[in-house]
């Protein structure tokens, strides 16, 4: 991407066109090459290819979240990824605040660790609904009690469980949540001026919004570089979602539980003979002891069968099934 100019810039530029001291022509065919100064403070070691599948990663990621954590919040939750960048380490921890929640995550087999980096109002909103309370966040942020940090440790690790699944396309990871710090010296996993890549959510938890920052160094993910690009990642995914996915949608259908009623027979009443019944009253049905009764998949006849007693309860045997062309 260019440089982008000012507005005075555009101005001086459109003026020395129209005064001629510019040569449209003489710019177009110029070949002097375009020098850029590279800045060795901040190599670009993360491309916009390796931010694009890391925002793909992480928006699974949030899908996850947005699953799993209402099941201990009891309360709606989204979570979506706002943005990506790359930054190094001393700027990302000096935009940190004080009291923070930064979860220091081992992310084996990969060596090196990542950082997670929740902000305090999602952090006091989770902790008020672990503990019965509305969901609502501190008017004024507080340090964190040990007893606080003890629930948060347990909600962080769940979290960390949830990052497999998203990185298997990638490279089978274990992640261990090895602490939370609350102040940002205390969490200087690399050297200040190492390149990281953020990738920031937004999280909602009912009306309360805040941000997770999920800080990936590039020492961390230098072994895996190679496939963090969108052709490989949709390569994998093309390769193995066909058969998992079928085999998952098979094994979810096989559980699925479905209502089945066998009809002895039908017959019609008037509702006064209907209202004035008794126990031991007869209904005459439409059909014989001995004819084959029908049987009902939710609203659909599939079988036909023969009522009977099967260890002391009314059963039925099939004794044909009614195909879809039938």
């Amino acid at each position: 991407m260019g440089d982008v100019l000012s507005q005075s810039e555009i101005d001086s530029l459109l003026s020395a066109l129209s005064t001629g001291e510019l040569d449209v022509e003489e710019i177009e065919n110029s070949k002097e090459k375009q020098v850029k100064d590279y800045d060795f403070r901040r190599p670009t070691k993360f491309s916009k290819e390796h931010l694009r599948t890391l925002e793909i990663i992480f928006e699974h990621y949030g899908r996850l979240l947005s699953t799993n954590l209402p099941v201990y919040l009891r309360k709606a939750v989204s979570v979506e990824v706002a943005s990506s960048e790359t930054v190094t380490f001393s700027e990302f921890t000096n935009a940190l605040s004080n009291p923070v929640v930064l979860g220091v995550v081992n992310f084996r087999p990969l060596s090196g660790n990542i950082l997670m980096e929740m902000s305090t109002n999602i952090a006091f909103t989770i902790l008020d609904r672990m503990l019965g309370g509305a969901g609502a966040p501190l008017d004024k942020t507080r340090d964190f009690s040990e007893i606080e940090l003890s629930i948060l440790d347990k909600t962080m690790v769940t979290c960390m469980n949830l990052l497999r699944e998203p990185w298997k396309n990638v490279v089978e990871i274990d992640p261990l949540l090895e602490r939370i710090e609350t102040n940002p010296q205390f969490a200087q996993i690399i050297a200040p001026n190492e390149m990281i890549a953020i990738v920031t959510l937004l999280i909602k938890i009912g009306d309360v919004e805040g941000y997770m920052n999920a800080c990936l160094p590039f020492i961390t993910l230098e072994d895996v570089m190679d496939k963090l690009n969108t052709k490989f990642w949709f390569a994998t995914m093309q390769s193995n979602d066909e058969e998992v996915y079928s085999g998952y949608i098979e094994t979810m259908i096989r559980r699925a539980q479905i209502p089945i009623k066998a009809v002895l027979g039908k017959s019609v009443v008037s509702v006064m003979d209907f209202s004035s019944l008794q126990v031991g009253d007869v209904i005459r049905l439409d059909s014989c002891v001995d004819d084959e009764l029908s049987i009902y998949v939710g609203n659909i006849k599939k079988f036909t069968a023969l009522p009977g007693i099967s260890k002391e309860r009314n059963a039925v045997r099939v004794t044909s099934v009614i195909r879809e062309e039938e």
